[in-house]
């Protein structure tokens, strides 16, 4: 019963350190993202997110690539990239680093 407790709160604590979005498409329907990472590059902030299974709170191994953005009243929106060069450079670096690390470890 002590470890069932303690393992609840293992997983309380994690949950609170996962960085969860619900992201909107152009089309109203949400989803669920967890921030996997982020970047500063020429400025400009840029988030790697991988979608969240509703049903199981499982991670994708895919990912999007959003750019931060702050409107004139200050609220923050995440973008999509439409320029191909800053997209490719910005997914090059992500790429980079994911493949880096050693999972086996």
């Amino acid at each position: 019963m002590a470890d069932e407790i303690k393992n609840m709160e293992n997983a309380e604590e994690l949950m609170e350190e996962i960085d969860v979005y619900t992201l909107t498409d152009e089309d109203g329907n949400e989803s669920q993202f967890e921030l996997i990472d982020e970047v500063e590059m020429d400025g400009k902030t840029y988030y790697a997110l991988t979608e969240l299974d509703a049903d199981s709170n499982q991670v994708s191994e895919e990912y999007v690539i959003l750019r931060l953005e702050r409107e004139e009243n200050g609220e923050e929106i995440l973008i999509s990239i439409d320029d191909d060069e800053e997209f490719d450079k910005v997914a090059d670096y992500f790429d980079d680093k994911f493949n880096a690390i050693d999972y086996d470890n």
